[in-house]
């Protein structure tokens, strides 16, 4: 294993806001957060993109990647997903690849569609194709986050530097089409929480099928000791409010892991064994829990990633 973003046999974890405090408490239990959770012994940090306060969402990830990196000793941080119909694409290639630069070898970067009716509203914005718009995004992103823009984009500094420092690319993708798409655009794939793992192993298929050669990383759910089933059934609850029909067939009961550390280590190596992935990214917070809960977990879980890690390749 090494320890650039996304790596196969990495660890990481997904951070989200403590919502009704504020602003500036908030920052600040984000930023902790982030710094404990490497040093405890996770590989790096995502986080996801929504607006308005959206529980528990970042909606400037990329500026919140910058300050994790600054408070943290080591490890990596990938705003992922960022959602791509909501900016100018060459906007989020400049800001990605200047990041990369600040923090060389400790940046990745997640594409994802979104499809909260709100984001689009707050940014003034017709949701109207916004898929295919999300694509052409995504297509112009891989290649300047490679180092290949052209005209007058491929001109700025960061964009060039991408050439000997390319930023690792995933895509938050749950379609065939979705996962076709990473493939062609040399980006691995990052699967969401809920989905069931036959329906994710069979889309990893249909990604190597297309020539995919990217890393395929694994969100699952998880919590140290006894579940927390009646809040993570309430945040499912909140995504079948505005997910596609596409993908919200395919959730199957509540995919939350939970237990001592061999127990959890266990299971998610299991899991990723069955959907065939390479790396793993834990999301522990929903909303109702509480700062001082989180930091707990987080404690909790550094001896689960130790054995986690010791039980790589999972796919063996």
């Amino acid at each position: 294993m090494d320890n650039a973003p996304f790596a196969p046999g990495s660890v990481s974890i997904r951070i989200y806001l403590h919502d009704g405090l504020p602003a500036p408490e908030i920052v600040r239990y984000e930023l902790a957060q982030a710094k404990r959770a490497v040093e405890v012994g996770f590989d790096g940090v995502m986080m996801g993109e929504h607006h308005g306060g959206f529980p528990g969402y970042i909606p400037n990830t990329i500026q919140t990647a910058g300050w994790m990196l600054n408070a943290m000793p080591h490890g990596w941080v990938a705003p992922a997903p960022v959602l791509l119909p909501l900016k100018p694409w060459a906007l989020i290639a400049e800001e990605i690849a200047w990041l990369s630069a600040a923090f060389p070898g400790r940046v990745g970067f997640g594409a994802g569609t979104g499809s909260w009716q709100a984001d689009f509203d707050i940014m003034e914005l017709s949701k109207d194709d916004y898929i295919e718009t999300y694509h052409r995004s995504l297509g112009l992103i891989a290649k300047a986050l490679r180092g290949e823009a052209e005209g007058e984009f491929a001109k700025d500094w960061a964009i060039m530097h991408c050439r000997q420092a390319p930023v690792p690319l995933v895509t938050a993708s749950a379609t065939p089409r979705g996962v076709r798409a990473a493939a062609a655009n040399g980006a691995g794939i990052l699967f969401e929480s809920m989905t069931a793992p036959e329906r994710l192993r069979e889309l990893a298929g249909k990604y190597r099928d297309a020539g995919g050669t990217g890393p395929i990383i694994l969100i699952r759910r998880v919590w140290m000791g006894e579940g927390t089933f009646g809040r993570q059934d309430k945040q499912m609850g909140v995504y079948r409010g505005y997910g596609s029909d596409t993908t919200s067939q395919y959730w199957q009961g509540n995919q939350l892991i939970n237990g001592d550390a061999d127990e959890v280590a266990e299971r998610l190596a299991e899991a990723a064994r069955e959907v065939g992935a390479d790396a793993i990214n834990l999301r522990v917070q929903v909303p109702g829990v509480q700062p001082d809960e989180m930091m707990d977990q987080i404690e909790r879980l550094g001896p689960m990633v130790a054995k986690l890690k010791g039980m790589w390749p999972w796919k063996t």
